[in-house]
């Protein structure tokens, strides 16, 4: 039954997520807002919802390795395994302003996070406590309000994003956001709750499970949502929804989550952290000469 149970949330976890994306793009279209911004602001934030959820919940049941695990694993396999998957299917952009401010940005919160987790500037154990969250939520509001700013101000990057399918009423695309999210924490709720069950049968300690299953299993709306941009042939969407999440799951989850509880994570190694810096800086060795390949 615990695996029954899996499966049905894993696919509430899709669901809630394809319908929260939905609605979010349909309103950020309908704003004009360009197709990075809606992948990194919107696309990148609804499908991160499962990871604030599982982070969240992890916090809140004490559990604070599954909410920091969650996010190390989920933004190593955003990069290497999504990012690396959709570029298969079509060569993804990089422009200039990628290469300058998004990748930068995602680099830097890697390693910021890293650095306060193992108390690099004070000394102490390994925790991420609410100060370190505070300056992480700070460094997202930053991020967020410089995204829609300079959206605002360079209109005409914003063209590709208002060719578009006529859009459906405000009340509908309201309708799916809520609806989605709703959706999105009752199934995130139920797979983090089997999940560890799972993990504690099977002897698993919960940074192992907490940085594989639970992470991959999390990050099945970044893969769905990235793979169909691709097939549709906007890979600054796909390319804003991998940064936007990565950048989201690091200082908005993990900031409010360490609001919760101060989150120690001593069963987590440091070269995982080293892990997902690399990930974070594979975007910005690949496209440098303007798009990530298959190769690549």
């Amino acid at each position: 039954m615990i695996y029954v149970l899996l499966i049905l949330s894993l696919a509430g976890i899709v669901y809630g997520a394809d319908y929260l994306v939905a609605g979010s793009v349909a309103v950020a279209r309908r704003y004009r807002i360009s197709d990075f911004v809606i992948g990194a602001a919107i696309v990148g934030i609804g499908t991160s919802m499962p990871e604030l959820t599982v982070s969240f919940l992890g916090a809140l049941q004490g559990n604070s390795e599954v909410a920091i695990g969650n996010v190390v694993g989920s933004n190593i396999f955003n990069v290497l395994g999504i990012l690396g998957l959709t570029a298969l299917f079509f060569p993804i952009a990089v422009t200039r302003a990628n290469l300058k401010f998004e990748i930068p940005v995602c680099i830097f919160v890697s390693a910021l996070l890293a650095l306060l987790t193992f108390n690099f500037f004070t000394g102490g154990p390994a925790t991420l406590s609410r100060p370190d969250g505070w300056i992480l939520l700070t460094v997202f509001a930053a991020f967020m309000w410089y995204s829609f700013y300079n959206d605002r101000k360079n209109p005409s990057d914003n063209i590709e994003s208002q060719k578009s399918s006529p859009l459906p009423p405000i009340w509908i695309s309201a309708l799916k956001i809520v609806g989605g999210l709703t959706l999105l924490i009752l199934s995130c709720d139920i797979f983090i709750d089997n999940a560890v069950i799972v993990a504690r049968k099977l002897g698993l300690s919960d940074a192992f499970i907490s940085i594989t299953l639970i992470a991959c299993g999390t990050s099945l709306p970044e893969l769905a949502a990235s793979i169909m941009a691709a097939l549709k042939k906007n890979t600054q969407l796909a390319l804003g929804n991998i940064l936007g999440s990565n950048i989201f799951n690091i200082c908005l989850i993990l900031g409010l989550s360490s609001q919760v509880i101060p989150l120690s994570s001593p069963d987590i190694p440091f070269r995982d952290y080293l892990w997902m810096i690399g990930a974070a800086a594979a975007p910005l060795i690949f496209g440098l000469r303007g798009r990530i390949s298959r190769l690549s």
